[in-house]
C-alpha cells in the first residue's frame, strides 16, 4: 500500500472537522463584525452626550418645569411651543439671528476667500502669515469680546474715537439696533475668517496645477483663472463652510452674552439671538420646559437650513454637469 493511500485512510480525531468548521465560521462572522465594533466606542459617547440629550429635551419640552422644582413636571402637550411662537420677543431673537448671521458670515467668508487666493501665491514669511492669521481663533471667546466691547464704547472707545478723526458723530454701539448688530457681527468675523481661510487655502492647494497652466497659455489673467479655475474647484469646500458658518450663527450665544454681560442682549433686545433667549428662558426665568422647546426650535431650523444649502449646492452641481 502506497503512503497516499495509507494517509487516505487513516481516521481522523474525533471532532476536528466539526471543530475547523466552526473556528472558520467564528472568523467569517469576526470579519463582518470587526468594522462595527470598532465605531462602538464612538456609538456610546454619541447615545450618552448627543441622542439621549436631544430625545430627553424633547421630552421636557411637552412639559412644564421649573427650573426650582425640576421634579414637578405638568404636561402641557404644545402649548410651550404655542407660547412660543406668540411671544414677540422669540420673533425679535430669530430676526436677530438671521441678520447678525448674514452680517457675519458673508463678509467673513469673502475675507477668507481673499487671504487664501492671496496665500496661495508664493509669499515670503507663508508660514508666518498663516499661523498669525488662525491666532484669532486660538483666542478665547470671553477674552476678544471684552476687548471689543472696549474698542466699541461710546464714549472712550477706540472706533468713535477713530470717527470723531474724520469728522464722524460717535455711535451708541450697544444701543443702536444696526450699530450693535454690527458690533457683534465684527467679532464673530474677527475670530472666525482665518480659520475658514486656512480650509479655503487647503482646498485650492488640491486643485491641480495643469489647470491654471492650461488656463495661463489660453491668455486668461488671474482674476479669470480665480473665476473660471478656482471658484469651481473650491466649490464642495465653500458648501462646507457655508454650512459650518450657517450652524454657527444659528447657535451664536457667547460674543452677544458677553458684548454688554445682558441675558436680554440689550435694553431693547435689539442684539438677543436664539440662543441668548434661549437661556434667558431657562436660566434668567427658570422656565425649563419653555427653553427646552426654544432648543429643538433651533434644531429644526439648523436642519431646514443645512438642507436647503445642500440641495442648492446639488442643484447647481447637477446644471454644471449638464452643460
Amino acid at each position: 500500500m502506497t503512503l497516499t493511500a495509507t494517509a487516505k485512510a487513516a481516521p481522523r480525531a474525533p471532532g476536528t472537522g466539526s471543530d475547523d468548521g466552526r473556528a472558520a465560521s467564528l472568523r467569517r462572522t469576526w470579519q463582518k463584525l470587526s468594522p462595527y465594533a470598532y465605531i462602538v466606542p464612538f456609538l456610546t459617547l454619541f447615545a450618552a452626550f448627543g441622542l439621549f440629550p436631544l430625545l430627553y429635551t424633547a421630552f421636557v419640552s411637552l412639559y412644564r418645569v421649573e427650573l426650582q422644582t425640576s421634579g414637578d413636571m405638568e404636561w402641557r402637550g404644545i402649548a410651550n411651543y404655542t407660547a412660543l411662537f406668540t411671544d414677540e420677543y422669540f420673533w425679535t431673537s430669530l430676526r436677530n439671528t438671521f441678520t447678525i448671521g448674514v452680517l457675519s458670515t458673508v463678509p467673513q467668508l469673502a475675507m477668507a476667500l481673499g487671504l487664501a487666493h492671496l496665500l496661495n501665491y508664493k509669499l515670503r514669511g507663508r508660514t508666518f502669515i498663516r499661523t498669525a492669521i488662525l491666532l484669532p481663533y486660538a483666542t478665547s471667546v470671553a477674552a476678544a469680546t471684552l476687548v471689543f466691547a472696549q474698542l466699541f464704547g461710546r464714549d472712550f472707545g477706540l472706533i468713535n474715537y477713530a470717527l470723531g478723526l474724520v469728522g464722524l458723530s460717535p455711535v451708541d454701539w450697544q444701543t443702536g439696533t444696526v450699530a450693535s448688530q454690527i458690533a457683534v457681527s465684527t467679532i464673530v468675523v474677527w475670530r472666525w475668517t482665518g480659520y475658514n481661510a486656512l480650509i479655503y487655502l487647503a482646498g485650492m492647494q488640491s486643485i491641480p496645477g495643469e489647470l491654471y497652466e492650461a488656463a495661463e497659455m489660453d491668455g486668461a489673467s488671474r482674476w479669470r483663472q480665480f473665476i473660471h479655475v478656482t471658484l469651481p474647484g473650491l466649490r464642495p469646500t465653500i458648501v462646507f463652510t457655508v454650512i459650518v458658518s450657517t450652524i454657527g450663527a444659528t447657535q451664536l450665544f457667547g460674543e452677544p452674552l458677553l458684548f454688554e454681560g445682558s441675558i436680554s442682549g440689550g435694553i431693547s433686545h435689539q442684539y438677543q439671538t436664539l440662543g441668548l433667549y434661549m437661556y434667558e428662558q431657562g436660566w434668567g426665568f427658570f422656565h425649563l420646559g419653555r427653553a427646552a422647546a426654544i432648543a429643538w426650535v433651533m434644531f429644526v431650523l439648523i436642519v431646514v437650513l443645512v438642507g436647503a444649502n445642500a440641495l442648492v449646492a446639488r442643484r447647481r452641481a447637477r446644471k454644471e454637469a449638464g452643460r
